[in-house]
């Protein structure tokens, strides 16, 4: 059985070249193409992913759940969704991902419409972490095609543009949410809604997606593009897959930079998530917002760092590949933004959402660079690999933010009351803004091997 799934899953062999003028000609198609389809197929799978924070009130309500239990689904979920994006990647890797990523996306929707059919917390713990472990598989693939399809000193600006459709999804995921249980009246069209976006998705990535160039005919990128690392030694190095204690001990777990920017990572993602997992909750308890006011903070959170996600990787790449320069001084404006969200009284909504369009401005470019600059110092047949590795520590940090920051948030307010209990849960995200930015600050110097 496990041979039969390695092999449905395994890359399709390459086919004969084609002629020069097809070349000149198709190249361009297909890596729109690869663009296009990782892009819309990676934002798919945030719908259904970040569509339970905005409806955690009215969950909490009907089903009488507390911060506690809403903490232990999102710890578990993200747990769960870092040890598979670390364990799938090298999967991914060695994988076809137009068969990798449909399958995953459909399995997805599938967990969504599940989750929103039951009303017990047990059965809901297990079905969020069965779909993080799911949505692990949707990164490594998108990974493994950018890494493919666009070279080493492109990579900067390609892979920020592509980077962006989690801000997208993401984003459109919270508003939908918010909209379909308004519009429907049950927190279960939460679910059942992106649900059913999802399954078209993975429909049309079965039929979009491709694998390789050579896989269609096509020579590698780097030939493509005159662009070959290391003055173009190693040619053939570039395109044998690498077996799994290659991938793991060769190009990730020995690799003294690669564990920094996972550290990093660790630290980062607790300030990422902190808005997005209770941002929502946080907005209603304190500032007074509603339903949809909480989805539209994540909206304008995610969509924040479209712009600026795409410019600051394009900008790494001009200042010859610097990315942990680029992504230390980011930390700086996101640091300023939560202490002024903080400071806030109730009463200035608008403000705060300016500070999250602020905090989403900087910190998905964080992340984006991290990725990259692991990326930059592993061979691009490891890429869902050293992916993998990097995310595992930043769903870590995701796991102790949503459990610790739920916990915290019920056991501090029946201390202290509920506005210094989210004092508490504020200073803790300072705190890992600021060690996230002197982690990267290490960094500063470091450039693409090549």
């Amino acid at each position: 059985m496990f041979l039969s799934i390695r092999n449905f899953f395994a890359p399709p062999a390459p086919i004969e070249r084609l002629p020069d003028d097809q070349i000149k000609r198709l190249y361009p198609r297909y890596r729109w193409r690869i663009m296009e389809s990782t892009f819309l197929g990676y934002g798919m799978f945030y719908l259904v992913r970040n569509n339970l924070s905005p409806v955690v009130k009215e969950m909490e309500g009907a089903l009488h759940y507390n911060h506690s239990q809403i903490g232990d689904i999102l710890a578990l979920t993200a747990i769960s969704y870092g040890l598979s994006k670390f364990l799938m990647g090298s999967v991914s890797d060695r994988s076809d991902p137009r068969k990798f990523m449909a399958l995953a996306l459909l399995l997805t929707a599938c967990c969504n419409f599940a989750f929103g059919s039951v009303a017990s917390f047990p059965i809901h713990l297990v079905l969020w972490s069965l779909n993080g472990f799911i949505q692990g598989m949707g990164w490594p693939p998108c990974g493994r095609s950018m890494g493919h399809w666009f070279s080493e000193s492109e990579r900067g600006l390609t892979f920020s543009i592509w980077n962006t459709s989690h801000n997208v999804g993401g984003g459109i995921a919270g508003y939908l949410a918010s909209w379909a249980v308004y519009t429907y009246g049950g927190w279960q069209y939460a679910f059942y809604l992106p649900g059913a976006l999802a399954a078209v998705g993975a429909v049309y990535l079965f039929l979009r997606l491709r694998d390789t160039p050579q896989s269609v005919g096509l020579p590698p990128v780097e030939e493509y593009r005159n662009d070959y690392p290391n003055g173009g030694q190693d040619q053939d190095s570039l395109e044998r897959t690498l077996t799994a204690k290659e991938l793991f001990f060769d190009k990730v777990l020995t690799n003294k930079l690669v564990w920094l920017l996972a550290i990093a990572n660790f630290f980062a993602y607790i300030t990422r998530y902190s808005m997005l997992d209770w941002g929502p909750t946080y907005l209603r308890e304190i500032k007074g917002a509603t339903l949809q006011q909480g989805g539209l903070a994540v909206l304008v959170n995610q969509f924040g760092g479209i712009p600026s996600t795409i410019f600051l990787g394009w900008v790494s790449d001009k200042a010859g590949g610097r990315r942990g320069m680029v992504a230390a001084l980011c930390m700086v404006p996101i640091f300023g933004a939560f202490a002024t969200i903080m400071f806030t009284p109730e009463g200035y909504l608008w403000f705060d959402m300016v500070m999250l369009a602020v905090i989403g401005l900087f910190i998905y470019p964080v992340i984006n660079l991290i990725t990259i600059a692991a990326l930059d110092v592993v061979s691009k047949k490891a890429i869902g690999t050293a992916a993998g590795f990097i995310g595992l520590f930043g769903y870590i940090g995701r796991t102790v933010q949503a459990k610790g920051f739920g916990w915290a948030a019920d056991y501090y307010t029946d201390l202290f009351g509920q506005e210094t209990a989210w004092d508490i849960v504020f200073y803790t995200i300072l705190a890992s803004a600021a060690i996230a930015g002197v982690l990267l600050a290490v960094t500063w110097n470091a450039r693409p091997k090549a």
